[in-house]
């Protein structure tokens, strides 16, 4: 009886592969659902609040931190067992894109704070110069006069 067996070390060998091969493509897939910097610095908005709300938008950051976990939890998995003969790269990658990913949800954080601050300011600053919609106003009723 004839049996193909595989010796443990080239079960290992493909085995380390793959979690090579998972590790980048969950690297891969975070840079994806990264959003597209055409997005972040393009804008259509008529206003500030528009352009903050729509950068708000586009600084969602959407599945990448799942991703960028999967990628950690197969490095990590492969660094404890010494499945990779070098694994400086996928280290290096995957700090990069952990700090990326930082960087844009903090820039985010800071755009919600001005999109809540913006319209209380306009408010402040239109009672505080006698309103620019008292002046607006009276210039409509003028005209209508």
């Amino acid at each position: 009886m004839s049996q193909s067996t595989l010796d443990d070390d080239d079960l290992f060998g493909e085995a380390a592969s793959e979690m090579r091969e998972d590790v980048e493509e969950s690297l891969a897939a975070a840079h994806e659902a990264l959003p597209a910097a055409a997005d972040v610095w393009e804008t259509d908005a008529d206003n500030t609040l528009g352009a903050l709300n729509g950068l708000k938008t586009a600084l969602d950051v959407g599945d990448a931190s799942d991703h960028l976990r999967d990628a950690k939890k197969w490095y990590t998995m492969g660094e404890r067992a010494d499945a990779f003969e070098d694994a400086a790269d996928l280290a290096a990658d995957i700090e990069a894109a952990e700090d990326l990913v930082a960087d844009i949800e903090a820039a985010r954080e800071q755009v919600t704070d001005l999109t809540s601050a913006l319209p209380q300011l306009k408010t402040a600053l239109e009672e505080g110069s006698g309103g620019d919609a008292d002046a607006e106003g009276e210039a409509e009723a003028e005209a209508e006069a």
